[in-house]
């Protein structure tokens, strides 16, 4: 996407919605439609009268851990963002710095066999990065309950537009389910937030379906917007045949987050036939690669250099997604994980040959 775009700090979004003013609940966030270059304005409340009965929403209900934990290398005070946990019990982890402002910022000079001593005993053992990419995010090997240690002494990753830490509860969505040995999301799939149970309840009495899937998002990147490393998912027998059918039957499959979108499309053929399937997946979804079982998204506001916005482009096409982005700015609409959300739906009418099709 064009990087003519910037958004300006104070259309960061610093607290959740039901934290802005009495009587406030998640969903008192503002919605941006759009259906090709065609944009309407709404709030998230809205939801279920721009919808129509038989649409299948697909939603991830991997729950949000309490990623960040306080630790030493050295006399050197670190957090360590925990991102996933490997097949062989190594964890993919990101060492950061204090800022002196509550969040972190990037630390230089982390090396193979540095040592993490973390509260409660634990250590960690740093021991080789986790892709040629780089060297943000390591394998380490852990002594200890690391799952224990994230409960005990954790607390969600915080980055630094937003204004004080926040219990964990905020970053739960409501469709998050436990899962065994406590594996979760480093980062909460926020484009689930503004869901109450109320919302869905209505959407369900209008007809309205829902699939869940699981991914477990790891540690991304507030700096260099880099692409999605591989992440662990899985797409039920049961969501599939929902899918399936759905699109059997000529009607709107839309995924609740991008994390939605990378689960969905790691288990459809080319044909975009959907079948139940778990393990890692490695897919960046592309313009170039296109999407096959994903008829819509709804999502969060992502900074214009973001790597989702790829994906927003092989949703929608490049100019809708330019068009839509122009009017969250001059809408002034607020970005990030508390911020509000962005409705791409197919287009309609005569030009909707032009979209982009399975």
């Amino acid at each position: 996407m064009t990087t003519a775009l910037r958004v300006p700090e104070e259309l960061s979004a610093r607290v959740p919605a039901e934290q802005r003013g009495p009587g406030l609940e998640r969903d008192a966030v503002r919605l941006l439609v759009s259906r090709g270059t065609a944009v309407s304005h709404h709030a998230f409340a809205e939801l279920p009268v721009l919808l129509r009965a038989g649409d299948l929403l697909v939603v991830n209900t991997s729950p949000t851990l309490a990623a960040a934990v306080d630790g030493r290398v050295g006399h050197a005070r670190v957090v360590v963002h925990f991102s996933t946990r490997g097949d062989d019990g190594r964890w993919a982890v990101e060492l950061r710095e204090p800022d002196g402002r509550g969040t972190t910022r990037p630390r230089a000079g982390t090396a193979a066999g540095s040592e993490v001593r973390l509260p409660g005993g634990g250590r960690l053992v740093l021991t080789e990065p986790l892709s040629a990419r780089g060297e943000r995010l390591w394998w380490a090997r852990a002594s200890g309950d690391v799952p224990g240690t994230l409960r005990e002494h954790g607390r969600p990753i915080r980055y630094s537009y937003t204004e004080r830490d926040q219990p964990l509860s905020v970053y739960q969505t409501v469709f998050a389910l436990p899962f065994p040995g406590g594996a979760g999301s480093a980062e909460m799939p926020s484009a689930a937030r503004p869901f109450t149970a109320r919302l869905v309840a209505e959407l369900v009495s209008r007809g309205v379906q829902f699939a869940p899937v699981t991914l477990h998002t790891g540690v991304s990147s507030p700096e260099a917007h880099e692409p999605p490393y591989a992440e662990r998912f899985a797409v039920p027998a049961a969501s599939a045949r929902l899918i399936n059918a759905a699109r059997t039957g000529g009607r709107r499959v839309v995924a609740v987050g991008t994390t939605a979108v990378r689960a969905v499309e790691s288990a459809a053929d080319a044909d975009g036939v959907v079948r139940a399937a778990e393990g890692w997946t490695e897919l960046v979804v592309t313009p170039e690669r296109g999407v096959r079982a994903v008829d819509g998204l709804l999502t969060g506001l992502h900074e214009p250099e973001a790597s989702h916005l790829l994906m927003l482009e092989a949703v929608a096409g490049r100019a809708a997604v330019e068009r839509s982005y122009e009017e969250a700015l001059g809408g002034l609409y607020l970005w990030h994980e508390f911020g509000d959300v962005h409705l791409i739906l197919p287009e309609e009418g005569p030009h909707a040959e032009h979209c982009v099709s399975n």
